[in-house]
């Protein structure tokens, strides 16, 4: 999997836990991301709704999420996999655009990328094969890339993995299934489908995903978008439609109370911390006025290690101050005092208990 900034992996235990505990049979993850948390709820038996607005995280899912590891065809995944993998590379847009332009791959893995995934649309393009292509494609992409999880820069020095030559592996299916939704959170919460769990973990603070991930956005549209800037993003970053209301402290209130009223969930499950632009009281008020009974579950987490890089410069001086090294993860829970009462069994151990079941 990915290295994804906001990626729920230390709490996805206890989100499985969560979702044995109310007997989820259906399960919604609104904002699936990388899908971390949808294929646990997978593999907890429940069929998954995996929502989330870009094109890459819509492709995971397709992978993830919609393929059942019980009814792929492994054998035919590794003959693709093997095919692609024998490519000689070529110069193209990735070579240009992340490898001399910029310095996100060295160039003998970009012109592999490029190889790679045009050779991905000749031979599998509207086939169920080329979503789990182009999620191998991906995360091959991201083990030899030159940044420390994000791309909104890249290292000045080349990261040692890049070195290594990029190779294609078969996907770590998902037992269980479900389905990709690619939308808006705020648009689509009222339109889908009742669930027994709703998993909601929204972007926490100006910082967006689209931008965050722009190369892997444009590794699934294979458009050669017009980019800019030092980083290389894509020019459409700019533009209005790619911005979301959680990534605005005037909107995000407003926007994360339209979907919890909106959805149709037994249980709802909200993800904040400490540095959100909403307030864990304010999620419990938008819970409250729609469940019988609310809930907060507590964890420390280590924060992105973008929190120390600059504190140094290149001669080992210090030149600023790290930010915290953790901060503290919510899971505000809603739903009928029973379900909210057998979660209480799922807390990790190490967990603080926030506060205690409130009765309106």
């Amino acid at each position: 999997m990915i290295k994804y900034l906001g990626s729920k992996r230390t709490l996805v235990p206890v989100l499985g836990r969560l979702a044995e505990a109310v007997g989820a049979r259906s399960a919604l993850d609104l904002f699936t991301g990388t899908t971390r948390v949808a294929q646990e709820f997978c593999r907890r038996g429940a069929y998954v709704t995996a929502v989330d607005t870009a094109a890459y995280s819509e492709v995971f899912a397709r992978t993830y999420v919609e393929a059942d590891a019980a009814r792929v065809d492994v054998a035919t995944v590794q003959a693709a996999v093997d095919e692609l993998n024998a490519l000689p590379g070529v110069d193209g847009y990735v070579t240009e655009t992340y490898c001399h332009r910029s310095r996100y791959f060295q160039p003998h893995n970009g012109r592999r990328i490029d190889a790679i995934r045009t050779a991905i649309d000749r031979g599998w393009a509207g086939t169920p094969l080329w979503p789990v292509l182009v999620t191998s494609l991906i995360e091959a992409a991201d083990a030899v890339d030159s940044t420390v999880g994000l791309q909104m820069a890249y290292l000045k020095r080349w990261a040692p993995r890049s070195y290594q030559d990029i190779r294609l592996e078969v996907p770590a299916f998902t037992p269980g299934t479900g389905r990709a939704v690619r939308g808006d959170a705020v648009t689509v919460a009222g339109a889908l489908p009742p669930v027994d769990l709703a998993y909601l973990d929204p972007p926490y603070n100006q910082h967006r995903y689209y931008t965050n991930y722009h190369i892997w956005e444009t590794l699934v549209r294979w458009d050669e978008p017009e980019v800019y800037g030092v980083a290389c993003k894509r020019v459409d970053c700019r533009d209005q439609a790619t911005k979301s209301p959680f990534n605005s402290r005037r909107t995000m209130a407003s926007a994360l109370a339209a979907v919890i009223g909106d959805l149709r969930a037994e249980v709802i499950a909200v993800s904040i911390n400490d540095e959100s632009f909403v307030s864990r009281a304010e999620v419990e008020q938008m819970c409250r006025d729609r469940a019988e009974h609310v809930e907060v579950l507590a964890y420390d987490a280590r924060r992105y290690i973008g929190s120390v890089i600059g504190v140094y410069d290149d001669k080992g001086r210090k030149v600023g101050r790290p930010g915290a090294r953790s901060t503290t993860e919510f899971i505000v829970l809603a739903g009928d005092r029973d379900r909210l009462t057998a979660i209480e069994a799922t807390a990790a151990e190490g967990q603080r208990r926030a506060s205690s079941i409130v009765s309106e």
